[in-house]
């Protein structure tokens, strides 16, 4: 009897410890409940991913600007945005991949009674500066979108909200975030895989921010830009150190997208050569960041012609650096910044020498690339390159440099192309392409699946901005 009390009586004690079999049936490799940690961290690599990857299927704006052109397929760099789901993929990458688990993150930490005030206010401030991000990256690739309705599974035809009202709904968001990023408690650390819960590169990151979304709206809004630019600039990045970059590894599946797609240990795919368009104003320059941005075929960079047909052997690629696994994947860098900085000076937004920010600016770039300061001495140094000689207007010389700066870049140096209007880029004509048949594109049309799916406020959208075309303007692309 009292062998049958012993063996029984460990396994009453274990029934006394759980409230039902459902609390046995728990897989410990998938769990139930994702800390909001892990999912900020996921939003981190979602929106470092859309931005970075070359893949023709969901990021084509390096054709579009012209640093890089094909060897096979002409449909990517003659804009043909039907013949793939490219929208599709863009779209769903920042909603789905980026904006969903953000989403998510804020509602656990929000409903988390263990974590004081100053904590969640940390936590809530990192989430929103890459939240408005990546909504900024849609806005000002579609123009009117699903917002305020938007990842509402109650709701799965969600309005399109105008443009500008978002984006100003996005400047009002990150104003008010940046203060709670000094608040005190504990941030996000080890998840944090750009800055390893610094705050102090934090709130460099957001004003920065400010001070590029801000200057978006400069030829549309000069007051509200104006402010917005003075406020941030003296909080902004003030060196290399401070970019926000992702940290991709060597190994997949977290390596760069670009190595997935390029480098012949993973792809035996031949499809890109650096455009002539990029490739010949830097040979004419001497530019230093030849090596680092191009191959080089019998000692020299030669570059295909763009939205023609190209013999991969002939013409220089992308470089061994920028296929490597592990290279970073750039969010928003001091490069960008300094530029910035010279045109807020050149439009009287705040006091300074746009000379100066200009040649850090170019500085910033060349040292990032090449670690080689008197390289980029010696480059600032020639006429074409020099602030007083360089071009007849600050755009153009702006421009120009921040356009060789953002290589393998390209949907930022889409966005100041679109913005600055420099350098002038023309679509490919002649050969077998009709004469005035190309435009480059200026937005992306709408996801097919939203032309099935949500028609109805499709349909709006498109009339509200003046047509589901890659000609149609945004509404701060003034001229």
């Amino acid at each position: 009897m009292k062998k049958i009390i012993v063996f029984f009586l460990p396994i009453l004690l274990l029934a006394s410890c759980v409230d039902s079999l459902d609390d046995y049936n728990v897989d410990q490799k998938r769990p139930s409940v994702v800390p909001a940690v892990t999912l900020f961290s996921n939003a981190l690599k979602g929106l470092a991913d859309t931005l970075t990857t070359p893949n023709v299927n969901v990021n084509n704006y390096r054709l579009y600007v012209q640093q890089w052109s094909t060897t096979t397929y002409l449909d990517e760099p003659r804009y043909n945005v039907q013949a793939r789901t490219i929208p599709q993929a863009f779209w769903q990458g920042i909603y789905k991949g980026v904006i969903s688990d953000l989403n998510e993150s804020r509602s656990i930490v929000n409903a988390d009674p263990l974590l004081s005030d100053a904590t969640k206010k940390v936590q809530l401030a990192q989430i929103e500066v890459v939240e408005v991000l990546a909504w900024s990256v849609l806005v000002n690739t579609f123009g009117d979108i699903p917002y305020t309705e938007a990842l509402n599974p109650e709701n799965p035809l969600p309005k399109y909200d105008d443009a500008k009202t978002v984006y100003y709904s996005l400047l009002d968001r990150l104003h008010a975030a940046l203060p709670n990023l000094k608040s005190g408690g504990t941030a996000f650390t080890s998840g944090d895989l750009i800055y390893k819960g610094d705050m102090n590169k934090w709130f460099k990151f957001g004003n920065s921010l400010q001070l590029k979304l801000a200057m978006i709206i400069a030829d549309s809004d000069p007051a509200k830009a104006k402010t917005l630019v003075a406020e941030a600039a003296p909080n902004v990045f003030t060196s290399n150190d401070d970019k926000a970059a992702f940290p991709y590894i060597s190994t997949p599946p977290n390596y760069n997208p670009i190595a997935q797609n390029l480098n012949p240990l993973y792809s035996s795919r031949q499809d890109f050569v650096a455009a002539s368009t990029i490739v010949n104003p830097m040979n004419d320059l001497n530019d230093p960041r030849r090596s680092s941005y191009f191959t080089s075929v019998d000692g020299k960079y030669i570059g295909g012609q763009y939205g023609f047909l190209n013999t991969y052997s002939a013409f220089s690629h992308v470089s061994e650096k920028i296929i490597t696994p592990s290279l970073e994947g750039i969010l928003l860098d001091y490069s960008e910044v300094e530029f910035l900085l010279a045109e807020a000076v050149e439009r009287g937004f705040i006091t300074g020498s746009a000379a100066e920010h200009y040649n850090k600016g170019v500085t910033a770039s060349i040292v990032y690339w090449t670690g080689d300061a008197a390289a980029a001495a010696t480059y600032l140094a020639q006429p074409k390159v020099a602030y007083a000689t360089a071009a007849t207007n600050w755009k153009e010389k702006i421009g120009f440099q921040k356009w060789l700066a953002l290589y393998n870049r390209g949907w930022e140096a889409w966005v100041e192309w679109r913005r600055l209007d420099f350098p002038k880029l023309s679509p490919p004509s002649g050969g077998n392409i009709p004469a005035g048949s190309l435009a480059i594109p200026v937005r992306m049309i709408y996801p097919i699946n939203e032309q099935t799916l949500n028609g109805a406020n499709r349909e709006a959208a498109a009339a509200a901005i003046g047509g589901d075309l890659v000609t149609t303007k945004l509404w701060w692309d003034k001229f």
